[in-house]
């Protein structure tokens, strides 16, 4: 089996969302190969437009990012000062470097839902569907590995410290993303099972080879077993493909890349995961979400903001923006950052803010979305939309036209229903 553990994130509810999505774990509900390349042909002649998702976890806050509030009370605006950026609005003073290149990706500012709780507003965000105890929705990355497939033998969704909600749900286990929990930053980064880790000896990887043979062997004498062994032959041969890819080993390697570009990026875990992300699309993978957590910031927002969460993210985002765009990339990359909600309007007696699921904004850019737009605006508080306010339905009816898949179509469960991926709406048509 291939497992790969996700990244830790931690919010206010003080629970570690770890999880194991493995590459060849058994999925009762999974696809054949054959049914996945099959699919992978009904796609030829869609957009082919690739998607790199910034999730930032816990939260960011809006008055300090992309729609602060100078003129607001002390207790609102908060500590800090504004920006002008290229596109003639205001962000925050801590994101210097983005407001420096907001031509290149368009504001949604008036984003909103009704669920303040971190696990299901996460779900929500990443799938376009409130949360369902009873039935759990495919997140996007995995609606694209469904509907487009693997290219140049690499797994079309990948996932850098990722948390639970990234998973494929009802439209099965095949479609679940290779997650990496290693850190990209660190001296002899390697991503398991694409090479042998640091200090792993040859002989324990044959081992590897021989259990996958074991497995096959098994797999030969048990035809009988129906479709849970045949989804599990999906899984080996493509993780025996990845394993044995030139193109996987070398879109790993970030030594290849020039030391000034990966200092540009930032020599820090979110940043070396940003420039990854841009190595493993231009290698073939499809759609890949850097995870970055740390965001619930109900106590010490300002500080937690300066000194450990926007300078990261100012570097990273803008440098991949430019990278993506020197590379002539960006015509067929989506960007997206966001989170699973904005923070409230009055900061609280401990310096922080709570959550606010009534507003938030997302930048998105790349692909045929218009660059340099905002659309929507928020009161004078930063508290409730005043104009074009935007759906969670809405948004991800929006990301899958950006992506060239049919936000339409309907799945069918395993139990038989059909389920609309994103439900009766459109696309924000400003961006295209």
């Amino acid at each position: 089996m291939f497992s790969f553990q996700t990244g830790m994130n931690r919010d206010c509810t003080g629970r570690s969302r770890r999880d194991f999505l493995s590459l060849g774990s058994v999925g009762a509900f999974g696809l054949t190969l054959p049914e996945v390349l099959r699919a992978q042909a009904a796609q030829a002649d869609a957009p082919d437009i690739n998607c790199i998702m910034l999730w930032l976890v816990g939260a960011p806050s809006h008055h300090e990012t992309f729609d602060p509030k100078p003129d607001a009370a002390k207790e609102i605006r908060g500590e800090f000062g504004v920006t002008r950026a290229k596109n003639g609005e205001l962000f925050g003073e801590l994101i210097p470097r983005i407001a420096a290149i907001s031509d290149k990706f368009s504001l949604l500012k008036a984003v909103h839902h009704a669920d303040g709780n971190h696990d299901t507003a996460q779900f929500e965000l990443q799938s376009g569907h409130r949360f369902n105890p009873s039935i759990t929705y495919p997140s996007f990355g995995s609606v694209v590995a469904k509907e487009k497939g693997y290219r140049n033998g690499l797994p079309p969704y990948v996932l850098f410290g990722g948390i639970k909600s990234e998973g494929a749900g009802y439209v099965g286990d095949i479609h679940n993303p290779l997650n990496i929990g290693d850190d990209p930053s660190k001296k002899g980064f390697s991503v398991r099972e694409v090479q042998p880790p640091f200090g792993v000896k040859q002989n324990r990887y044959d081992r590897r080879q021989r259990m996958l043979s074991a497995l096959d062997t098994f797999r030969a004498a048990a035809e009988a077993r129906g479709e849970i062994t045949r989804t599990m032959d999906g899984f080996v041969a493509r993780a025996l493909e990845l394993v044995a890819s030139p193109a996987a080993k070398k879109a790993f390697r970030l030594d290849d890349e020039p030391e000034p570009l990966r200092a540009r990026y930032g020599m820090h875990r979110f940043g070396q995961s940003c420039l990854l992300a841009r190595r493993m699309v231009e290698a073939g993978v499809r759609f890949v979400t850097v995870s970055n957590g740390g965001w619930d910031t109900h106590a010490d927002n300002f500080s937690r903001l300066k000194n450990e969460l926007l300078p990261p993210f100012d570097q990273a985002y803008s440098a991949l923006l430019e990278d993506l765009d020197q590379r002539g990339m960006l015509s067929n990359t989506l960007v997206i950052a966001f989170g699973e909600f904005g923070r409230t309007p009055i900061v609280n007696p401990a310096a922080g803010r709570d959550h606010w699921p009534q507003l938030f904004p997302v930048a998105l850019g790349g692909g045929p979305v218009k660059l340099g737009r905002v659309i929507g605006s928020s009161d004078a508080v930063g508290g409730e939309p005043t104009s074009r306010p935007v759906s969670v339905p809405e948004l991800a009816a929006t990301f899958y036209r950006a992506l060239g898949v049919d936000y339409h179509k309907e799945y069918v469960t395993p139990d038989g229903r059909p389920l609309a991926i994103v439900g009766n709406v459109e696309p924000v048509s400003e961006l295209f």
